[in-house]
Parts: C-alpha cells; structure tokens; sequence
C-alpha cells in the first residue's frame, strides 16, 4: 500500500497479543510443555525445500503440500522458540503500555473528543425519534421508552463493547478489519494465495499455548481453511461490515449536526427546516477542513468541550428530576419494557429503531481504539460517559411526563430557559466533534484493508509523530463530505436519517458479534457454553433492532443503503480482480528449468549494478522478468525480486522487516527479498534508506547461510546439502501452524542460535570432533567464496541501484462470460487506473526508475 507521512523518525516495534481478559482463560505456562508434530516412527520432523521451485538452494519453500501427522506433548522443556512465540501477556501490548498516571489520564480525557462524541450526542435525538414512531399516550410510556433505552446502553455499549469486545482487539488496533487480521493470523483464511510459514515466524505473531479447548480450535481452523465458501462468506461478511463503517462515516455527520441545529427551532419559532439544513451545510464544510490536523491535535482541543457537554447532560438531567417527577427512577425495573410493548404492540417495535439510536458510537468505541488504549476507553466510559448519559436521559423523561407535546424536541425543549443558548452553543459543538468520531474510525478501517488487499490504494498521512495510528486520508475525507451533503440535502428529516443511522449502526454491530464469537473459539478457547450464550443474546437482540429499521427503509433511508452496497461492490471488485492477477502471475511465473536453460548470463549482457525488480510474487520469477529480459538489451550483475507484502499484524519489528532467499545458483546472482510490513506500519523511509536496510540485510543473509552450511557439513559430512534448517525441530502452534525451531532470517547466528544449536546436540547426544587438516582446507575455502560473494555485492552497489517497475494488468479472455468482462475489464480496470501506485511512495529520482508493464488474460 502507497502511504505518505507527514513526520520522520524510526518505527515503533510493537509486539502484543490478541486478548485480554478472555485471552487468559485456559491458558497454560509454556515450561509446562509443548506440542511438537510426529510422525508414524514417533521422530521429530523438520520441513524439506522444494528443489524444483528454488533450484536446491532457497532458504524456504510453501509449494510441497504438508503430510498429515499428529500432535503430541513434550515434556517440560524452555527455550527460546517458548519464550519469543507462545508467550501469552496478560494485556494487549502497544504504545500506551508504559505510560505513566497523568499520561493515562491525558490519554482518557482526549478519548471524549476522540471516541465519545458520537454516544454523547445521542440524547439529542433518540426520544424525538421514539416518540415519533410511538406516540407518548400516557406516563406509562415515558417510563416504559425510557426503561428500554437504559437496558439498551447498558447491553450494547457497556457489556458487549466496553467489556468484551475492546479486548478482541489486534494489538491495539480495533474494527472489522482488525478482527478479520486476527482470524487471518490463526487460520489461512485469505482468498490471495500469498501465505508462507516464515509469516509466522514473525514476533508480533503471538500466539497460545495449548488449551483443553484446543481440539476444537483446531478443528474450526480446518473447516476455514478447506472451505472455499466458508472463506469466501467469511471475506463477504467482513467487506459488508465495512461498507458499513463508511456509511455510517457519512450518516454519523449528517444525523448529529442537523438534530444540534435543530434546536434553533426550539428557541426562534421563525426558523424553517430549510435554514436548519443550510447551517448544517455550512457546519459539515468547516468539520470535514479540520480533519487534517490530525486526532491528537483535535483530540486535546475538543476534549475540554466534550467534558462541559457531558457535564451539562448530568446537571440537566438532574434538574428535570428535581423539578419534575423522579419517580422515572421506576424503568430500571425491565417490567415496564414488557408493558410498554403490551399497551403500543406494533408501534412499540417501529420504536425501536429510534431506540437503538442511543447506542450509536459503540462501534466507534471499539474502532477508535488504536488511538488510544482499552484501560483508557474503559475508564472514561464506565466513571464519566455512561452516567452523564443515564441521568441525561432520565432528565429528559421527568421532563416528558409533565409535557407530552415537546417530545419532537425532547432535548431542547427539556433545557431550563436561562441556560437554553450556552447548552445550544455547547451542543452545536459536540455535534460537530461527534461528526468526526465515525470519520477517524473509518480512516482506520480503510487503510487496514487497503493493506489486506481489500480497497484501492488511497494516499494516507500520518498525522502524529509519537502514535503511528493517527492518520489522515485527504481523497477519502472529501468523499464522505460530498456524500454527506447529499444526504442532508435530500433527507431533511431528522427521523429518515435517523432510521438510516440505526441501520448502518446495526450492519457493523451484527459482523463484530459474528467475527467475535469465531475469535471466542478459535482464539480465546473458552467454553462453548459462554461463546452460544454471547452470540445468542447479541446478535438476537440486534436482529430485532434490525427488523425494527429495515421495515422503515423506504422512508429515504434507502440512501444509505445504496450507498453502502456501491462500496461494497467497490471492495469486492478490487479483491476480486487483485486475486485474479495473482492467481495469473502465479501460474505464468518462469520455471527454474528455463532460468537453467538460460544460464548465469541469463541469455543476455549482465551489467555492473543492482537491479530491484518490484513484484507480488512471494515465491518463483515473475513473468514481468523475462519481458524485461526481451525488452532491455542488458540485465544488472545482481537482480532482487522485492516483494511489498502486507502480513496480518499490525507492525513487523524492523529486524525481521526482510525476507531473504537466493534463487537458482550463486553464479547467477539472483536473490528474492519480501520486505513485509504489517497494517499499521508506515513506510516512511527514503529509497537511500531502504537500500541501505536491505544490503545489510542481504549481507547477513549470506553470512548466516554460508555458517550454516559449515555446520551442517561439520554435523553430518553432507556438504551438498543446502537445505534451510533440515533436520531442526517443529513445533505446532494452538492456531494450527507450523514453527521451525531455527532463528530469523536476519538475527545474528552467534547469538541466537547457539542456545537452540546445544539443545539440539545435548538432545542427540552428537558429539563433535576437531577439524582435520582437510575439514581447515574446507573452511578456508567456504570463507574465500564467502568473500568474494560480498565484494561482488559491494562493486555492484557503487555501480547503482535502478529500481525496476513491473505493471501487471489483466484482460478478461474473449470466451468469459459478460460479467466477468464487465467485473474485470471495466470496474477493476477503472479502479486500478485511479488508484494510487504502489510506488508512489519511494521517493525515487526518476533517472533510477525503470516500468515496464504487461497485461495478462484471465
């Protein structure tokens, strides 16, 4: 994915768990044992390279298919594979780990600005939109309304959000996305064939340890993985609660503002609706230009606001029930629910979608978090939010029992005379800082998958230098701001938007339940009993809420629904068509017997230089090398194959940033490097940098292949073998993959792998015997070509780096069928044509720039 930043500065390694308070049920300590794979003779495994793909001698290879063999327990044993991979925190990792109080504190007051807004303002519209649906006929009904709201916010927001689902987060990062990342990391549920095993390897990859409950993770993990459907149900459920996200980026704006100057109405009885629509206008404009400065700038100047709204809605609530009637203190008992349904029947269920309005900004509580942390959302939530909240809305039914008629105005008409205008001053603003609350989270959302391959390609700035999560998507903010005008405009009433809000609300709230109980038992492994009892009670509730608002959806609030179903289909195409040209590269990828046939010159002049050859291949030469090998009439001494691949973590350590495999000989000179960063990384550095990081890198990629083949000739005198840790110990991990006992990539050998090494020999009792005068000639000999191999590296970097572009596009075949041609050659041809280029972001002069494009048939 192409991001541009607007700061400098080195990249936060962030390595954290997925769970939280569920994550450490039926976790056990990893000295205790482990799961190792064995075979029918009951010996430990290790994982073989596949000759024909990287000519024996890559580091690693994912084409052989993997035999089936059984799990079984070790004794107690501690290394350092237990320590790195399947140590389970007690609390998600992050930025905000090691903050002081008063950092905390900080932290939860710019959550009110930040995460809050969009729950805080909803007292300003929920009761109209009730009472509009259902008629107050009675006190009853007041008490009744007012019941069904308080079991709602404390259901929805508090149970389900705050206490469960903040802890599903990814390493701080939250949303639908963030959910999908973390199954994906656990089960090879993606649709685009770009997994390897060395992924895994990666330490932000935090896993488990076993569980009385992990047969029947592993079992679920199974079915995902050998189901075609079940992925591609899986992938259509999470782009719909996406499409979500971003309608509700667009309802969130226009439902806020438009009920805050709504009031205007309340105190000039001259003012129309058409007025109140153009203000609005005028406000969204003004919100939508400061987005840019960012969420920690926004976050410390709205707070203060956001805390005199919530503190308004405590006062006035208590005020009414003073002056009033405090006996509403009656609907925490949930009888009056089933009284309220008794006396109104069908208006009372059209009423709940005017309900379920008070509990929009649950998702943004959840979604927001990587701006924060969960302690930091939790406690302003539970000590400030929730009850200003219920005393606002027990304020406003004190208020109604004694005036029936001004529950279209519920809020404003409930606001004592004298204090009528700061509070609608004050109310305008948090409208406006509500607004942004939905628009943060959809940035978040959309570069998440935009980094899973699920969304064009979008320019993305990074607005904080000490919070990488903190970002600004210019196009996307425009986008929303257009879309939303044209909702305002052509959805004047409050209860059409409001409909249309509750639906969008709900779309995102029914996949966050659904994604979360697969998390439940593929991840957390708690007891079925609690996993059935979540899904039933939430996504049972929701669905009624759901039927609720769909049965009003031809009111206009079909707007948004259109809506969400376009970006729907925009994320669906891009998936789509990115899996195709995939799929295509693979299957036309050149075959090792050609590169053989071709030789060391590969058939061509080989000049002075290093050329990186930029792919999405993972594995194999991609077809787009033999078309610069028949168009340019000379190839560099040394040719790279990077591959930008985007791993489900939020961060990759810098250290383990570089993949490294050699392809066909060292002759040839040949080397494939996959550079992976994970979703929340920025690709920051200068092409200077990123050279300079990858020379390194392949240097100790050589060192360490050069001492491991001394090694494995030294163990057992087969010094043809050049096979990546043949022979090291395999374990399996609770989410089913498999791990090689060997060390990264790019670690340092002498310091790391001695440890493993010593188990290994003290485990098999290998005894080693001093070097002969033969074995001195060999290492002499190995440390000459070592040698020479880095000096070649070394000329070829003073000769240059160009960078060779290689655009693939696709064609659908003439015998396709007309949808596909329409999918393939117009939409996804249209998408890619506009999106941005995945090197816009390389900063490199054009002199070393090189494109070659190629289209494939599909």
């Amino acid at each position: 994915m192409a991001e541009e930043s607007s700061f400098d500065g080195s990249e936060k390694e962030e390595i954290g768990s997925s769970g939280g308070g569920f994550g450490d049920l039926g976790s056990m300590d990893s000295v205790e044992s482990r799961w190792v794979l064995q075979d029918e003779d009951d010996s430990e495994i290790g994982f073989d390279d596949d000759d024909d793909e990287f000519d024996g001698t890559g580091l690693e290879s994912d084409d052989e298919e993997i035999p089936e063999h059984r799990l079984i327990r070790t004794g107690p044993r501690v290394d350092s594979f237990d320590v790195e991979a399947l140590e389970v925190p007690g609390a998600p990792r992050n930025d905000y780990e090691d903050l002081t109080i008063g950092r905390r504190v900080l932290l939860a007051f710019q959550t009110l600005g930040v995460v809050f807004g969009d729950v805080g303002t909803s007292p300003l519209y929920t009761f109209s939109v009730m009472f509009s649906k259902s008629p107050v006929q009675e006190k009853e009904d007041v008490i009744g309304a007012l019941s069904l709201v308080l079991y709602t916010l404390l259901l929805i927001p508090l149970i389900k959000y705050v206490l469960i689902v903040l802890w599903a987060n990814d390493d701080g990062e939250g949303g639908t996305f963030a959910l999908y990342s973390l199954i994906s990391r656990h089960a090879k549920i993606s649709l685009i064939p770009n997994q390897l095993r060395s992924d895994a390897r990666i330490s932000s990859f935090r896993l488990k340890v076993p569980c009385p409950e992990l047969e029947r993770s592993l079992k679920l993990k199974e079915k995902l993985e050998n189901s075609l459907i079940l992925k591609k149900l899986l992938l259509v459920l999470v782009l719909a609660g996406t499409s979500m996200v971003i309608a509700d980026g667009v309802v969130t704006p226009a439902m806020s503002v438009m009920s805050a100057v709504g009031g205007l109405k309340v105190g000039f009885d001259a003012v129309e609706q058409d007025q109140v629509v153009m203000i609005s206008v005028a406000f969204l404009v003004i919100l939508f230009s400061l987005q840019k400065y960012g969420t920690s700038k926004m976050g410390l100047v709205v707070g203060p606001a956001l805390l005199i709204w919530f503190c308004c809605l405590a006062g006035i609530g208590i005020y009414n029930l003073i002056k009033y009637d405090s006996s509403v203190y009656r609907a925490f008992n949930p009888v009056h629910i089933y009284y309220f349904f008794k006396r109104n029947s069908i208006n009372a269920w059209y009423a709940l979608g005017g309900c379920i309005l008070c509990a929009t900004g649950s998702e943004a509580l959840f979604a927001d978090l990587c701006y924060f942390s969960v302690r930091s959302v939790q406690l302003t939530f539970v000590c400030l939010v929730l009850p200003c909240l219920m005393l606002g809305y027990m304020g406003q039914a004190a208020y109604l029992i004694e005036n029936h008629a001004d529950a279209s105005q519920a809020f404003f008409s409930s606001v004592p005379g004298a204090a009528f205008w700061p509070v609608l001053f004050i109310a305008n603003v948090a409208a406006l800082i509500a607004s942004r609350t939905m628009t943060t989270a959809t940035f978040s959302c959309i570069k998440q998958s935009t980094a899973l391959g699920c969304f064009p390609r979008l320019k993305i700035i990074h607005t904080s230098r000490k919070f990488m999560g903190q970002i600004y998507i210019p196009v996307l903010n425009w986008f929303l701001l257009a879309v939303c005008l044209v909702v305002v405009c052509s959805i004047s009433s409050i209860n059409e938007i409001g409909n249309a809000y509750g639906m969008a609300e709900l779309g995102v709230m029914m996949t966050t339940t659904i994604l979360v109980t697969l998390i439940m038992l593929l991840i957390w492994q708690i007891n079925i009993v609690i996993v059935i009892a979540f899904l039933i009670v939430f996504l049972g509730v929701e669905l009624i809420f759901f039927s609720s608002v769909i049965a009003s959806v031809g009111d206009g609030s079909w707007i948004i629904l259109v809506f969400a179903v376009i970006m729907f289909g925009i994320m669906y195409v891009w998936n789509y068509g990115s899996k195709l040209r995939y799929e295509t590269e693979v299957e036309q990828k050149l075959s090792m017997d050609l590169m053989r046939e071709l030789g060391c010159n590969l058939g061509t002049i080989r000049a002075p230089g290093i050329g990186l050859l930029y792919n999405e291949l993972v594995k194999g030469v991609p077809a787009i090398f033999g078309h610069f090998l028949t168009t340019l009439p000379a190839i560099h001494s040394m040719v790279i194959f990077v591959c930008i691949k985007y791993v489900p973590v939020p961060v990759v350590p810098q250290n383990e940033r570089f993949l490294f495999r050699r392809v066909c000989t060292k002759s040839y000179h040949l080397f494939r490097c996959i550079a992976r960063y994970g979703y929340k990384d920025a690709r920051k550095e200068n092409h200077q940098a990123f050279e300079q990081l990858l020379i390194e890198s392949l240097e100790k990629f050589i060192r360490r292949e050069a001492q491991e083949r001394s090694l494995e000739s030294d163990g057992n005198g087969d010094s043809d073998s050049e096979e990546d840790f043949a022979g090291s110990r395999v374990v399996i991990g609770p989410n089913g993959s498999m791990y090689s006992m060997g060390v990264p990539l790019l670690s340092e050998y002498r310091d790391l792998n001695r440890p493993i090494m010593e188990m290994n020999n003290s485990s098999n009792h290998t005894n080693h015997q001093p070097f002969d005068a033969s074995s001195d000639s060999s290492v002499s000999e190995a440390e000459q070509s070592l040698e020479r191999e880095l000096s070649f590296i070394h000329k070829a970097k003073e000769s240059g780096v160009v960078y060779l572009l290689g655009h693939g596009d696709i064609r659908a075949r003439k015998d396709s069928w007309f949808i596909k041609k329409l999918v393939i050659n117009y939409f996804y041809a249209f998408l890619r044509k506009n999106c941005r280029r995945g090197t816009a972001n390389l900063s490199v002069p054009q002199s070393h720039l090189m494109q070659v494009g190629m289209t494939y048939m599909v």
